[in-house]
């Protein structure tokens, strides 16, 4: 049976355009998947707790040597990594904060990669490999080739790298220039933005359709 990880992690709620992403692609796979399963986790709601020195410790010592503190952190990255290996597909809302991800997502992959669940502690070689990573991004400025701002998307630059340990490959789909229609400054842009969210809606509407013969 298919399973689906689904993750969010705006704290923007309904006013989110990474949540609105990730459910309408979460929708379309329960289309294509009517049998499938799911697993949601909301970061913004409900954000791990940043690896603190018990945490950092916990993969290096043996469980049954763990503390009370580090057993607890252990179980946490257990339940993440877990999270991933279920999943055929996995979608990730990701916004743009600060130029840079959301620290939640960032604590999540400090969970994620975990020699001997994640990584092989031998080789190195990725174990979370073979499974679909969509990430649906959004940004509220313009960040693309020849934008003044061209580069300053360190979210959608870094995750690659932050999970590449793991054998997790992201695929992103990403609207931009969110902030037009509510920043005066941008409104100029709001045709732009408009263009933007369609493509991205167009892309995740593709995700599971059916190969044309």
């Amino acid at each position: 049976m298919a399973h689906l990880l689904h993750i969010d992690s705006s704290i923007q709620g309904e006013r989110s355009v990474s949540r609105r992403l990730s459910a309408r692609a979460a929708a379309a796979w329960r289309a294509a998947h009517p049998d499938g399963t799911v697993t949601y986790r909301d970061l913004g709601a409900n954000p791990l707790p940043h690896v603190d020195t018990a945490g950092g410790q916990a993969g290096l010592v043996p469980p049954e040597d763990h503390t009370p503190e580090q057993a607890a952190a252990w179980a946490r990255v257990v339940t993440v990594v877990d999270e991933v290996k279920a999943a055929d597909i996995v979608l990730l809302g990701l916004p743009l904060y600060n130029f840079g991800p959301p620290s939640s997502v960032k604590t999540w992959v400090d969970h994620l990669i975990a020699p001997g669940l994640s990584v092989d502690p031998e080789t190195s070689a990725g174990l979370l490999g073979g499974r679909e990573f969509v990430v649906l991004a959004s940004r509220g400025g313009g960040y693309g080739a020849g934008t003044p701002r061209e580069g300053w998307d360190h979210a959608q630059q870094w995750l690659p790298h932050g999970v590449a340990m793991t054998g997790l490959e992201p695929r992103f789909i990403t609207a931009e220039l969110t902030l037009a229609p509510v920043r005066p400054a941008l409104a100029e842009l709001i045709p732009l933005a408009e263009e933007s969210l369609a493509a991205a809606e167009r892309a995740i509407d593709e995700l599971w359709v059916p190969a044309r013969v």
